[in-house]
C-alpha cells in the first residue's frame, strides 16, 4: 500500500518502523516526520492539522491509507475531511475524537455504558475546584478538561499545589477533580472498527520524571512490555485483556455506536488496578507514547493489515494479533529543564554507536538535521528501544546502548522495567 503516517514525535517513528519490517514492502510517506524519520521514509512539508491540505495531498498521490499518530489532528477533524473523500483513515473523527479532547465527555460515555472508573466533579470555578477537593481529600487530583500535551494531570498531597494546577488550567477551561486511585498502571491498545475491537498486548509506562516516580508528571519517560506480573494477577495475560474488552472496551465503543459516533481508530485505556478491581484512569484517542515504541517491536502480524482492518470496518472474524515472546524495554531521553521550558538546539552525537548494540532500534522525538550535525527540538528527544529474551537482557541493552548517546544537560530514568527485571 501508500501510507501517509501524519505526525512527528517517537511513536509515529515506531509506527513507521514496524511498517518498514513488512514484506513486501509498502510505499511510506510522513508528515512533517523529524530527522529520524526522514532518514527511513520520505517526508513531507504538510501541516497535519489541516483537514483540507491532508485531504487534498493523499488524493493527488493516491494515498491508499492514512495513519494519524497524534490527537491534534484527530481534534481538528483530519479523520473527518478523509472518510468524506473516501480514503481509509486510521484515527476516529472529531466527534469521536471527543473520548480525549474532553475528559468530561469520556466520564460521561464511561457513566452511560457502565464502564468502571473513579469519582469525578467537573468544576469552571475556584470555589468549585476548593469544594471537589475538599470532598475527595487528599492526595488530590487535578486535570484539564482538554488537550494539554501530557501535562494536564496533577496528583498531590500539596492542597495549595492542587489549587496553583486548577488556577492556571481555569484559565484555558474547565477542569475534573477526581477522587485518587492506588494501585499499578496498565496501558492497554485496542484497535477498533467502529463495532468490534482487537487488542494488543500491554504495557506500562513510566509518568514521573525521576526515578521511584519521584519528579512531576511528564509525557512518558520509559515503558516496557509485556507485563508478566499479570500472570499472578489474572491468572494470563489473555484473561486479563479479555476482561478488559468485556468490560471497558467494548462497551465503550458500542456506546459510541448507538449516539452516531463511531469509533474508528486505536482505543488506548489507560488503566489501573485498585483493591476494587480495575478502573479507567483515561481514553485516548491514538497510539500512546512511549508504549508504542514498546508494543509495536514485539507485534508479529503485519501492523499494515490491522490498521487497513480497522479503517475499513473489516476487523469482525480476525483473530487476535500475534506477538513475539520477546519482551521490549525503552527509554528516553530528554532534554535539560523539561518537563517546564527545556533547553534545546543541542546536539546529539553517539546515536551509530548505540544502533550497533545488539536488538536495539532509536525512535526520534524531537530531533533536527542542521547540516551534518543532529540537533535536539524538543523535550522529549528520543526513545532507546532494545528487544531481548529477558527484561534483564533488554534492559541491558537499553541502557548500554543509552550509554553510547551525548546530548548536553540530558535527562532520563535509571529504573525503567528493574521492577520485572
Amino acid at each position: 500500500m501508500k501510507i501517509l503516517v501524519l505526525g512527528s514525535g517517537a511513536r509515529e517513528h515506531a509506527i513507521i518502523t514496524a511498517l518498514l519490517r513488512e514484506e513486501p514492502g509498502h510505499v511510506i510517506e510522513a508528515a512533517p516526520g523529524n530527522a529520524g524519520i526522514a532518514a527511513d521514509v520520505p517526508v513531507v512539508a504538510l501541516d497535519p492539522n489541516d483537514p483540507v491540505a491532508v485531504a487534498d495531498y493523499a488524493l493527488l498521490h493516491s494515498v491508499e491509507l492514512v495513519v494519524i499518530g497524534p490527537e491534534a489532528p484527530l481534534v481538528a477533524g483530519v479523520a473527518d475531511a478523509l472518510r468524506t473523500r473516501g480514503i481509509a483513515v486510521f484515527g476516529p473523527n472529531r466527534a469521536a475524537a471527543a473520548l480525549e479532547g474532553s475528559k468530561t465527555f469520556a466520564k460521561r460515555i464511561m457513566d452511560d455504558a457502565g464502564v468502571p472508573t473513579g469519582r469525578a466533579v467537573r468544576a469552571g470555578t475556584l470555589i468549585e475546584v476548593q469544594a471537589a477537593l475538599s470532598e475527595f481529600g487528599a492526595p488530590y487530583v487535578v486535570k484539564a478538561d482538554g488537550l494539554a500535551a501530557g501535562k494536564g494531570v496533577l496528583v498531590t498531597e500539596d492542597l495549595a499545589a492542587a489549587l496553583a494546577h486548577a488556577t492556571f488550567w481555569l484559565e484555558h477551561g474547565s477542569i475534573l477533580v477526581e477522587e485518587f486511585l492506588d494501585g499499578q498502571e496498565i496501558s492497554l491498545f485496542l484497535l477498533s472498527d467502529g463495532h468490534n475491537v482487537l487488542p494488543l498486548s500491554p504495557a506500562q509506562d513510566y509518568k514521573r520524571l525521576g526515578d521511584n516516580d519521584e519528579g512531576p508528571n511528564t509525557g512518558g519517560m520509559g515503558a516496557y512490555s509485556p507485563l508478566p506480573w499479570l500472570d499472578a494477577e489474572f491468572g494470563s495475560e489473555r484473561l486479563f485483556v479479555q476482561e478488559i474488552i468485556d468490560t471497558v472496551a467494548l462497551p465503550t465503543v458500542r456506546q459510541l455506536e448507538q449516539q452516531d459516533t463511531p469509533f474508528i481508530g486505536l482505543l488506548y485505556c489507560g488503566l489501573i488496578l485498585t483493591k476494587h478491581g480495575i478502573r479507567v484512569i483515561e481514553f485516548n484517542a491514538r497510539f500512546g507514547d512511549p508504549e508504542t515504541q514498546v508494543v509495536l517491536p514485539r507485534l508479529v502480524t503485519p501492523l499494515s493489515e490491522l490498521l487497513f482492518a480497522a479503517s475499513t470496518g473489516a476487523l469482525d472474524g480476525r483473530d487476535w494479533p500475534e506477538f513475539s515472546t520477546d519482551v521490549a524495554v525503552t527509554v528516553v531521553l530528554a532534554s535539560e529543564n523539561y518537563p517546564e521550558t527545556p533547553l534545546i538546539g543541542r546536539p546529539i552525537t553517539g546515536l551509530d554507536a548505540a544502533l550497533v548494540v545488539p536488538g536495539v532500534t532509536v525512535a526520534h522525538a524531537a530531533t533536527a538535521a542542521e547540516g551534518d550535525s543532529l540537533v535536539s527540538t524538543g523535550g522529549r528527544v528520543l526513545s532507546v528501544v532494545a528487544v531481548g529474551a529477558s527484561f534483564g537482557e533488554a534492559r541491558s541493552r537499553a541502557y548500554d546502548a543509552l550509554a553510547q548517546v551525548s546530548l548536553s544537560g540530558a535527562q532520563f530514568r535509571t529504573d525503567i522495567a528493574a521492577r520485572v527485571a
